[in-house]
């Protein structure tokens, strides 16, 4: 009968946790699922050695394997930053505009940093920085620093804002910044993937933000539906 009893208190302590938890299991599970699949494509990276001999989605030398290994993960930085936008209205939730603005402002600028001194670090393992490489977590973290601002306007504008983003971005594709100068850098970081020599340092910019940022500002618009008070039957 204690044994009994005490199955039964901890159960109870386990529902009263569940009942008094914000999370959203949908929201988890999703973004888990994302974990999974990206920690597939590094595992790849790490311990087949065609992924530093030719593009796995090259179909004159890949295999179905290696091919399906980099073309399921293409999902992984959308529904990432769309979620970070999510994300970041539900944050919003709890506290004031002003204090959402500067949290975003502040954990994109940590995003950043981590990007360049302690991701880099991790894939080349040389202290020096001799190269940076800006991927999806300095594409996460602008497009929180640009979203702090962005929050001060009304839903339906942060909308069309970045569905203008999502939609239009391509139709720069045909503006070109020559040369290795602060423009050229500037404009890759915007919209043009490009690789910087200058000296003996490399710029790798994998991520322009643009469109980034149009997917950050739709997610935060959908963290609406999110939001308590929302009917979840209606949501799904």
């Amino acid at each position: 009968m204690t044994i009994l009893a005490n199955v039964t208190s901890q159960a109870e302590n386990f529902n009263l946790i569940s009942i008094k938890s914000n999370r959203i299991t949908s929201i988890d599970i999703l973004r888990g699922v994302v974990m999974i699949l990206m920690a597939l494509d590094h595992v790849r990276n790490y311990f087949h050695k065609s992924a530093f001999l030719f593009d796995p989605t090259d179909l004159s030398q890949t295999s179905v394997v290696i091919f399906f290994t980099r073309w399921i993960t293409h999902y992984c930085a959308p529904v990432f930053v769309l979620l970070a936008g999510i994300s970041a209205n539900l944050n919003g939730a709890r506290t004031s505009r002003k204090e959402l603005s500067f949290f975003l402002f502040t954990r994109g600028l940590w995003l950043v940093f981590a990007e360049m001194f302690i991701v880099t670090l991790e894939w080349t393992f040389n202290p020096t920085y001799p190269i940076f490489n800006l991927q999806v977590i300095w594409a996460i973290g602008v497009g929180m620093m640009v979203l702090s601002g962005l929050i001060y306007m009304s839903t339906r504008y942060i909308l069309l804002t970045g569905i203008l983003l999502i939609v239009t971005h391509n139709l720069l594709d045909g503006v070109h910044v020559p040369g290795t100068g602060v423009p050229s850098i500037l404009w890759a970081m915007l919209h043009e993937p490009k690789d910087f020599i200058v000296g003996n340092f490399t710029l790798f910019i994998h991520y322009p933000v643009l469109p980034w940022i149009g997917i950050m500002a739709v997610g935060y618009c959908l963290g609406n539906l999110y939001l308590p008070g929302n009917d979840p039957k209606k949501r799904k």
